[in-house]
């Protein structure tokens, strides 16, 4: 296992200064702050899976055309508690742990007197969240740790369940024009009922609450009841247009009952998630104004799928992207078991991620014929009504092999043209880079030997004109642990390299990040 994956990688909390090779944008000022596992050996015990791993943050500053690097582990509960004991202590998804003493925090035995379901990780490894004026690192469970972007040090937890009743939150939320967080979360058996909970947290606190959090003041906006009470589905993100959010109720589901005895039984919570190829796919359309499900029932084939690209809506229509997968083979492939050198050349998924856009009619028509096609958009997707009134929708492909989409985030719930994203075929390690057009099928990427780049993240230029106007950044990583990583900065209309920071250190492969502009930055005196 002592890969490139599954080796510890050192912290570099002091900044870094970074060899820059060619020339940077003058205009590029603010910090690339991201977030992945970074240690999966605590003593000797080992987590199973790739995305169990302890938390590393990591950073690059664009400073008057310097980069400077940092790295720190997220010093989370489940962090401390590992490290004082030196083995793992705190169960991840895909690993137990035995005996787990952090019984205050962990592991309530389910009961259907008390309706309680174990209590998860602060580990949050998955991405970051801006609320309000803070950054906060995000995982799945209903915990995020407040971090300070600039020295990545970790500061208080919050427990979304104490202001909402979740117990799991995804970590990739939205934010509207007023900067207000958007988020779902799943309620687990709470009063007697499962439901998927969309939240608003308000991007600022009354004049007279300054002092308070703005969690004090989030807001559920509505329910989706879950179509099963003991088997929620799993799911990674959502969708959002200017009047609609988009939920999809995928056959990818946890065993709530499995789950509470997993502890017991000695297996992870990982193997209490199963996908049903012979059920269908729910997509449920909240109207934002009203707060209320659209009534009509529209769905799609069995599929996996954990990211949204981007939604828009025309013509009556929504139009909305995700990348899909036919079956669930994508997690499996990272447990740490099957990432040993020959990962590369022995990790074939079994199904290969499609960009897959759907067309779905929402003012259809009540007289409209059975088995007709309802989309009056140019497309190939299609939207047929079934005899009890349900829409049965099938998409169109855009394109196969992308992953971790990432797009200009002021066309977001808007009519788009570019997605950039990781280039993955049968492994699911990146290995290039791409940029996509949506409307003429047209990929640029950038790829180079060795090479294992991560998501691209879109920065738009001061003064853009065209949704393209800007840089791509992704960090990257060499397959041989001797050659240093580098930073790479794209230039987003041509792809072309605009140059690159090095540094000399051994940098995790990370997940997911944002850059946060340098006026976005509270400097410490604030």
């Amino acid at each position: 296992m002592d890969t490139i994956f599954g080796r510890n990688k050192e912290e570099h909390p002091e900044p870094i200064k970074a060899e820059v090779l060619g020339q940077l944008p003058t205009w590029l000022q603010g910090t690339l702050l991201r977030n992945g596992p970074g240690m999966h050996t605590i003593g000797d015990s080992k987590y199973n899976h790739w995305f169990d791993g302890l938390a590393l943050l990591h950073s690059f500053t664009f400073k008057n055309g310097e980069v400077y690097y940092r790295s720190k582990y997220l010093r989370s509960d489940t962090y401390n508690c590992n490290i004082e004991a030196n083995r793992i202590m705190v169960s991840e998804f895909g690993t137990m742990a035995y005996p787990d003493p952090c019984k205050n925090i962990f592991a309530k035995a389910f009961s259907y007197l008390s309706h309680t379901i174990p209590e998860f990780t602060d580990n949050c490894l998955i991405n970051i969240m801006k609320a309000g004026d803070d950054f906060y690192a995000t995982g799945e469970t209903n915990f995020i740790r407040k971090i300070n972007p600039q020295t990545l040090e970790t500061l208080e937890k919050v427990d979304y369940s104490k202001y909402v009743a979740v117990n799991l939150a995804t970590s990739h939320p939205h934010y509207d024009s007023a900067g207000n967080v958007l988020n779902m979360g799943t309620s687990i058996v709470d009063k007697g009922k499962t439901k998927y909970l969309l939240f608003k947290i308000p991007s600022s606190v009354p004049e007279n609450e300054k002092k308070k959090s703005c969690f004090k003041h989030l807001e559920v906006v509505c329910s989706v009841p879950s179509r099963s009470l003991l088997h929620p589905s799993y799911y990674h993100s959502f969708g959002i247009t200017e009047n609609y959010i988009i939920f999809i109720e995928q056959p990818f589901r946890l065993d709530i009952l499995k789950m509470a005895t997993a502890y017991i039984r000695g297996v992870s919570w990982a193997s209490c998630l199963a996908f049903n190829k012979d059920e269908k796919t729910w997509f449920h359309f909240i109207d934002r104004r009203t707060k209320k499900e659209v009534s009509t029932k529209f769905y799609t084939d069995a599929m996996v799928f954990f990211h949204h690209m981007n939604a828009y809506e025309e013509d009556g229509h929504i139009i909305f992207d995700i990348i899909a997968y036919t079956d669930n083979s994508l997690y499996d492939m990272f447990y740490l078991k099957k990432m040993n050198n020959n990962f590369e050349k022995n990790a074939s998924l079994t199904s290969i991620p499609t960009c897959r856009r759907f067309v779905v009619p929402l003012q259809c028509d009540k007289d409209a014929v059975v088995g007709s096609n309802l989309v009056t958009l140019p497309s190939t997707a299609t939207a047929v009504k079934e005899k009890d009134g349900s829409i049965y929708c099938q998409p169109e492909i855009l394109c196969e092999g992308i992953e971790l989409p990432r797009i200009n985030y002021d066309y977001n719930g808007k009519k788009y043209k570019y997605v950039f994203a990781t280039r993955v075929q049968w492994t699911p390690i990146p290995t290039k880079i791409a940029k996509f057009n949506t409307q003429t099928k047209e990929m640029l990427q950038w790829e180079e030997d060795d090479c294992w780049p991560s998501e691209p993240v879109f920065v738009p230029s001061p003064d853009a004109k065209e949704e393209d106007d800007g840089v791509v950044l992704t960090c990257v990583v060499k397959t041989d642990p001797k050659d240093p990583p580098f930073l790479l900065v794209l230039d987003a209309k041509t792809f072309t390299e605009l140059g690159r920071a090095i540094v000399n250190v051994e940098m995790h492969l990370d997940l997911h990040g944002i850059f946060i502009p340098q006026q976005d930055m509270k400097t410490e005196s604030e």
